[in-house]
């Protein structure tokens, strides 16, 4: 498959290993590119190029093939292909496509599989008539034209020598799809999605289709292939001076073909970040919408210190790693937590797995966690004694404007305590076998309980676990200062198992933020009355500091419309992403899952379900036997767990107050699941195993 000297003549064609095949100008850009790789030894398929003024001749004689220039492309085609006896591939080779400025990606024509001299002729054609399509000007483009012996192979697809998305040049992305790329670029098929290291180790892979000619969760690519890959992006790279965009195919022996490489021409700039992995995590259960500033003050704020002050109880965290984390913070008004403090994402060692640090470390904490397992119940037993004793003290009737600050700040020292308790509970002392959540289900299903009573909260203060704190929209003041909850045993464990240390303690943590709520209330409506703010709602906008301060002065901090408008601007803002890091200027940037199982997530029991995918929220429930497909496990989706085929969600955890929920209902349940509302779309059926991990579509390809 070679040309005879002959073929190449008038200026009409030129062999990929001739100088002036690397010229844009004489073939076209993609044509350049080929010959120029080849050169430089990279694995280009052979080939010859129809050049640029071929294309002019072909224009000159009324766009149609004749003399001189049908006899030099029959000539070439002959010799190329041993008159038909190889199949060829014609592609355009446009001066105006694949250049830094724009890749033109798919705009010109392709020919596969060529086999006759008059299906060539006719590709030829089609080819240079796909320029008139895409043309601006009177005139098409000058284009060239590439022909290449035709491949078929095993595997093939698209790589990116940087990160499309972030720009980020420490990464690469492939995409890989069984037999040829024509169905990829198109846009036809779905691939397995790699991120590659520069030196070729996974690391994510995600959008894992299910082909039915393959075992389920076979990956395409072996490690040979993703290193071969790698070593190419690198080396045409150093070619071209820049990330490229490759197209590749792998054949049945293994050999790993450049078909085609132009540089990237569209990424978004890197934002530097610092810090550790950040995301919502677990915390997006409890907290699922917006804080204000006095809800930051009063929750999250105590939840870090009472983390916090577990960690060193235990001294499970070095406390160097402690003062440099946020452990708990907020982006936008949303709660997100250190995910590689919190064990959600491993940061390895940089001595790998010979490091003896972690076993000396892991032998002191064992000893430290020995200790306090035994002496924890009692501890807690004291503590729910004394939140339970505060709160039935407490009188919001009686009490001065200090005198509800001073509850808030109480609040704020109480809430800790419980946080740090929890904590400790949640690792050291045996899961919930029954949660409270479970408790207010069963008294909402009580025929003897009246829905409308204005008091149930009070009667049945166990549903406040059905719902997040919020201050967001403090309603108007009531007619009568409402009674802070009153802590009664028998509402607080039920009638049936009682609740463990773990459930007991988060529900008086949440029964002591409604406490919050209600003192907000009212001190909203008490500086209202005196003119000190314009509306009752304003108080959430105030730090705890700023309220005191407010009291003493009567001066109203300047910033007070400045924050209800920035509150406005968040409530619109997406939700964070699973997985992210900050900027030097806070911008939020996302960062993949270090992970090469994607259809799999967090398995948090309940066993095995099939159903078909429901994107439900509070506001839009599930039907029975769907599976429902969430981002954040929200306290308000209790109701609609019983009956459920499965429940997946994109963060929490198998401890998360729903999850724990779902198992006893028997719901098989998958947490941090990666991208979870993307790959299931609405009505595909899949299968949820709550033990393992895996959510699976059932018959068909998986993911968009």
């Amino acid at each position: 498959m070679t040309l005879a000297s002959g073929s190449v003549r008038a200026g009409f064609v030129r062999t990929l290993e001739d100088a002036e095949a690397q010229d844009p100008g004489v073939v076209g850009s993609k044509a350049a590119a080929l010959a120029r790789t080849r050169a430089r030894g990279l694995p280009v398929i052979p080939g010859f190029v129809i050049t640029t003024s071929a294309h002019a001749e072909f224009l000159a004689a009324g766009r149609t093939l004749a003399g001189a220039l049908e006899s030099a492309l029959e000539k070439a085609w002959v010799d190329f292909t041993d008159r038909g006896a190889t199949a060829v591939v014609v592609r355009s080779s446009s001066t105006v496509e694949d250049v830094s400025s724009s890749s033109m990606a798919g705009r010109f024509r392709s020919v596969l599989d060529v086999r006759t001299w008059e299906g060539f002729r006719d590709a030829v054609c089609r080819v240079w008539a796909s320029a008139d399509e895409v043309g601006e000007g009177p005139e098409p483009q000058p284009m060239g034209i590439v022909v290449q012996r035709h491949l078929s192979p095993d595997r093939s697809g698209v790589m990116f020598g940087v990160d499309p998305v972030t720009g980020d040049r420490s990464t690469m992305a492939v995409d890989a799809v069984v037999g040829g790329p024509d169905k990829l670029v198109s846009g036809q098929v779905a691939a397995q999605h790699y991120v590659l290291s520069r030196r070729g180790r996974v690391v994510a892979m995600d959008h894992q289709p299910l082909h039915y000619f393959l075992p389920h969760g076979h990956p395409l690519l072996n490690q040979r292939d993703v290193l071969a890959l790698a070593r190419l992006a690198r080396t045409a790279e150093r070619v071209f001076g820049s990330p490229q965009d490759i197209e590749w195919a792998i054949t049945d022996g293994g050999d790993l073909w450049l078909l085609q490489s132009r540089p990237v021409t569209a990424t978004a700039a890197v934002a530097p970040t610092t810090g550790p992995v950040l995301g919502p995590g677990p915390l997006a259960e409890t907290f699922p919408d917006p804080l204000g500033e006095l809800e930051i003050d009063l929750w999250t704020r105590p939840l870090r210190a009472g983390v916090v002050d577990a960690m060193n109880e235990t001294g499970a965290v070095p406390p160097s790693r402690l003062e440099a984390s946020p452990v708990v913070t907020t982006v936008h008004g949303r709660v997100a937590a250190d995910l590689e403090l919190f064990g959600y994402v491993r940061k390895p060692s940089p001595l790998g797995p010979l490091d003896p640090r972690p076993a000396f470390h892991q032998t002191r904490v064992a000893w430290r966690t020995g200790v306090l397992r035994a002496e924890l119940p009692g501890r807690v037993a004291n503590q729910l004694g004394e939140v339970d004793a505060w709160l039935a003290g407490v009188d919001l009737a009686e009490s001065t404007e200090q005198d509800l600050v001073g509850l808030l700040t109480r609040a704020v020292e109480v809430l800790q305590v419980l946080h740090h308790s929890e904590a400790l509970a949640g690792t050291l002392l045996p899961p919930a076998r029954r949660t409270a959540a479970a408790m207010a289900l069963e008294v909402l299903a009580d025929p003897s309980v009246e829905l409308s009573d204005p008091h149930l909260v009070r009667r049945h203060p166990v549903l406040l676990s059905l719902v997040p704190p919020s201050m967001a929209g403090l309603p108007p003041a009531p007619t009568a200062v409402p009674t802070p909850l009153r802590a009664a045993g028998a509402r607080a464990t039920g009638a049936g198992q009682p609740l463990g240390e773990r459930e007991q303690l988060r529900l008086r943590a949440r029964w002591v933020q409604e406490l919050t709520v209600r003192v907000a209330r009212e001190l909203g409506r008490r500086l209202t009355d005196r003119g000190l703010l314009e509306h009752e709602a304003d108080v959430s906008l105030l730090r705890l500091a700023e309220l005191d301060s407010l009291l003493d002065t009567g001066a109203v901090p300047p910033v007070v419309d400045e924050r209800r408008g920035h509150d406005l601007a968040v409530a619109f803002m997406p939700p964070l992403p699973p997985q992210f890091r900050l900027s030097d200027d806070g911008e939020v940037v996302p960062v993949g899952r270090h992970e090469i199982r994607p259809e799999f997530g967090t398995p948090a029991g309940g066993g095995r379900g099939v159903g078909p995918v429901c994107h439900g929220s509070v506001r839009r429930p599930p039907a029975p036997g769907d599976v429902l497909v969430v981002r954040t496990l929200e306290p308000g989706l209790a109701a609609a767990l019983p009956g459920l085929a499965g429940l997946v969600a994109e963060t929490g955890a198998s401890l998360s107050h729903l999850a724990i929920l779902a198992r006893e209902y028997g719901v098989p349940t998958v947490v941090a699941m990666h991208d979870a509302l993307n790959r299931f779309t609405p009505g595909t059926r899949v299968l949820v195993d709550g033990t393992t991990g895996e959510v699976r579509v059932q018959g068909g390809a998986g993911g968009p």
